[in-house]
């Protein structure tokens, strides 16, 4: 795998107090561990080599626990936001520097079902600045928010869904660093405005995902994914 990853995990997790009013959402138990070592043994089956968090609250737990990351065979950085949250697209714009010319980002709540190469594979091919992945979950999980025709994203909009909308962004991106050209350094931005300026201009590739996601972003959503990585493990959870 020749791109590296960005997890953010700067968010403040406010749905799931007080269960986070001392620890970030990365490290909640999940059957038996720490949500955040799910998702780097994922990433680290998946071919991935290198992970650069974004963090902000509490990130500095986030650090003590995973340190260089080579308890999980990966190189592992941090990039603070710094005095004030930068949301998700200014804290991947001031981790630029950490990330390379092209990388993949995810959600520090998600745990994905999804291959890594294959995706790498269509981005290189569809030859744009960034990829979304979707998937079509029919409003299941969240409400949908991507008009999805004939392999390609003809609308995007988070705030006015629309009955056509059958897909939803599934959290996972590739991006590169002309994606976030234009937007000012260290200022907030969220991720959804980088890919609704990359739609609009067309240069929005997309990759259309068949496995549902998890999520720990909501107490319900953590429930779930207890119960799906518990079945996974063959264990039980505490």
């Amino acid at each position: 795998m020749s791109l590296s990853t960005a997890i953010l995990a700067g968010g403040l997790a406010t749905r799931l107090r007080p269960v986070t009013e001392t620890i970030p959402k990365a490290l909640v138990e999940v059957a038996g561990r720490p949500f955040v070592e799910h998702q780097l043994a994922w990433l680290r089956g998946q071919g991935v080599r290198r992970v650069v968090f974004c963090v902000a609250y509490r990130g500095e737990m986030i650090r003590s626990a995973v340190g260089d990351g080579s308890q999980f065979d990966l190189s592992v950085d941090y990039v603070f936001d710094g005095e004030r949250l930068l949301g998700t697209g200014g804290a991947l714009k001031r981790a630029l520097p950490a990330l390379g010319p092209a990388f993949f980002v995810l959600y520090g709540d998600s745990y994905l079902n999804c291959d890594l190469r294959e995706i790498e594979r269509a981005f290189t091919a569809a030859r744009q600045t960034a990829l979304m992945t979707v998937y079509r979950n029919d409003d299941l999980w969240d409400r949908s928010n991507v008009l999805f025709e004939e392999g390609r994203i003809v609308r995007y909009d988070k705030k006015h869904r629309t009955p056509d909308m059958h897909h939803i962004d599934y959290g996972l991106g590739v991006l590169t660093d002309r994606a976030l050209a234009g937007f000012p350094a260290d200022e907030p931005l969220d991720l959804a405005t980088v890919y609704e300026r990359l739609l609009a201009a067309g240069e929005l590739a997309a990759f259309e995902v068949r496995d549902r996601f998890y999520e720990i972003g909501s107490p319900e959503g953590l429930e779930e994914t207890r119960a799906f990585l518990t079945a996974r493990s063959g264990g039980s959870s505490s």
